[in-house]
């Protein structure tokens, strides 16, 4: 009888969680099998309020629920099972940190006795995460302990959180009760019934308030600051930030907006998109040296040109824009730092400029590069920078985007071409790692069915493999271009000592294509080298359910010879 209660209270522990984790706003659990988590895993195969999503590499399950959050602007859940299983989670819980991403780690463990004994599939799971998550080490489930307090540990864990939590739970066997008939969290149940009017309605046990910690400038403060000449600088925004309001801020004040890949005003017409090839641009960066004022806001910055440019010249005032307390700047620059959305610091009573359009040459440097773009790399030879302008100029407002690291994201950076609508665009660049691209991917693709690419480099999906499996159960469209240049071509624009040693240390070519790989997981395939195919490949697949893998081949050094030969061109403008 005892131990039937044991994996009868489990469940009970279990169903609590999962309940007041949908009550709190989380719409997804992403799940991986395993069996100490089996009180977690009944509980949710029973919660008709969470969309539930499968994957047997933990691994690759914690990137899709980082592109779930990503795509929901609410926490996921994951639950997996002890051991190593926790530990694969790792990679996907240091980007959601870096990058302020709500993820909530359900994971199974042993209970006290059976770590450090050599009990089976036993490591010490509390503290695994070091920083990069808020601890919650729940005790075994005991019907001594009351329902409420499990509840009001959550609910003050959870409260205000923007970053992973990691709520370890610990369970006594038996994991698997005799039947699972019935109603988990009944009223009749006689230890729920200290919870009954919570179980009556569909509000958290424990509501809390939002904690925020806004500052804003004075009104005298703005006047002094806009008197001379400024440039406002758009860092990483998300679609929820309503970064277009920058647009309006910008036209106010008669400041330049310079713009960063993940600001999501990179294509807008209303913005100087090219800024980290202008900042090679002799006039044009002769003229951004004059500024003595700078605006920026919104999170990390893609281009080392910007990032120099902020730290090496001479600020007069330097104003950064924060959702939240933190320290974003890797050049260490005396500033002052407000806390508000891009969107509320927009909306401030500003006045314009005394040196409004100081700096309306630059549109018209700009402009010349978007020129020299079309010429050479649209009507240029077939190579990576063609394929992501095609793709940055295809129904750009009406899907999103993924871009990938090392060189990919760096290419959009470079030359993603004006447009009149731009693509909701997303990157993994807390960390800027190689890894679970694809699986966050399909984590983005799978929120709204909203139609989806990922460009993405031969090693990164070699990474990733496994999460074709994800990608051929989505329903929604989801194109995977993989950029295949046969190795980490990034190294050739980096001043690797010699040749052999780039080769054999840095570029690791490895001769293979992706085609059997998309066969063996059932997806559509198509292997393109030249512009027109994978126009026709890349319009095809956008109408089709599902996900599709387009994979376009070039020479090792095509990207680095065309960025190197434009590179001069600029510099010669």
């Amino acid at each position: 009888m005892r131990t039937e209660n044991t994996a009868t209270i489990n469940l009970i522990w279990g169903a609590l969680l999962l309940e007041e984790l949908a009550r709190l706003g989380v719409q997804h659990v992403c799940m991986a099998p395993g069996s100490r988590s089996t009180p977690l895993t009944l509980a949710a195969a029973q919660q008709t309020k969470l969309q539930r999503h499968m994957h047997f590499d933990e691994r690759g399950l914690g990137f899709m629920a980082l592109g779930l959050a990503k795509a929901s602007a609410a926490p996921v859940a994951i639950i997996t099972t002890s051991g190593t299983a926790v530990a694969n989670l790792y990679p996907a819980i240091v980007e959601a940190w870096l990058t302020h991403v709500p993820l909530i780690l359900l994971t199974g463990d042993r209970p006290p006795e059976l770590l450090d004994c050599g009990a089976n599939q036993a490591i010490v799971q509390p503290g695994i995460f070091a920083n990069y998550a808020k601890q919650v080490n729940l005790p075994t489930p005991d019907s001594h302990i009351a329902p409420q307090a499990l509840l009001t540990t959550l609910d003050e864990a959870l409260a205000n959180q923007t970053r992973p939590v990691h709520i370890n739970c610990m369970y006594r066997e038996p994991l698997y009760p005799s039947e699972l008939n019935g109603v988990l969290l009944s009223p009749e149940s006689a230890y729920l019934k200290p919870v009954q009017a919570w179980l009556a309605h569909s509000k958290p046990y424990t509501q809390y308030g939002q904690c925020s910690a806004e500052s804003f400038p004075s009104e005298d403060a703005i006047m002094r600051f806009v008197h001379g000449k400024g440039v406002i600088v758009a860092g990483t925004l998300t679609p929820e930030q309503d970064p277009e309001q920058l647009i309006a801020l910008s036209q106010k004040l008669g400041w330049p907006l310079l713009t960063d890949a993940q600001s999501q005003l990179r294509q807008h017409p209303g913005a100087i998109g090219n800024i980290d090839q202008l900042l090679q641009h002799p006039k044009a960066r002769n003229l951004l040296q004059e500024a003595d004022r700078v605006l920026l806001l919104g999170g990390r910055l893609l281009s080392k040109r910007l990032i120099s440019y902020l730290a090496e010249q001479h600020w007069h005032s330097y104003w950064q824009v924060l959702p939240e307390h933190g320290r974003l700047d890797p050049s260490h620059n005396a500033k002052q730092i407000w806390h508000a959305s891009a969107a509320q610091f927009a909306a401030l009573n500003w006045y314009r400029s005394s040196s409004a359009n100081w700096a309306n040459t630059l549109v018209t440097y700009n402009d010349e590069l978007h020129q020299l773009f079309t010429r050479n790399i649209d009507h240029g030879e077939f190579g990576e920078a063609q394929v992501v302008r095609a793709i940055a100029s295809t129904r750009p407002g009406q899907q999103q985007l993924f871009i990938g690291n090392s060189l990919p994201i760096r290419l959009y950076d470079m030359y993603a071409p004006v447009s009149c609508d731009s693509a909701i665009t997303y990157t993994n660049r807390g960390a800027s790692g190689i890894d679970g691209l694809l699986a966050t991917a399909c984590g983005l693709a799978a929120h709204a069915g909203k139609p989806t690419t990922l460009v993405i480099g031969d090693l990164s999906q070699l990474h990733d493999l496994n999460s074709l499996a994800i990608a051929r159960q989505l329903a929604s469209p989801l194109v995977i271009v993989i950029l295949n240049n046969d190795g980490g071509n990034i190294f050739n624009l980096l001043p690797v000592p010699n040749e052999r040693v780039r080769s054999d240390y840095y570029r690791l070519s490895h001769g293979l294509e992706f085609g059997y790989a998309a066969a063996m997981f059932n997806l559509p395939y198509q292997q393109v080298d030249n512009l027109a195919d994978f126009q026709a490949s890349y319009h095809e697949a956008l109408d089709a359910q599902g996900a599709t893998v387009i994979e376009v081949n070039v020479s090792q050094h095509q990207a680095s010879d065309q960025i190197a030969a434009i590179s001069l061109w600029v510099k010669q403008s």
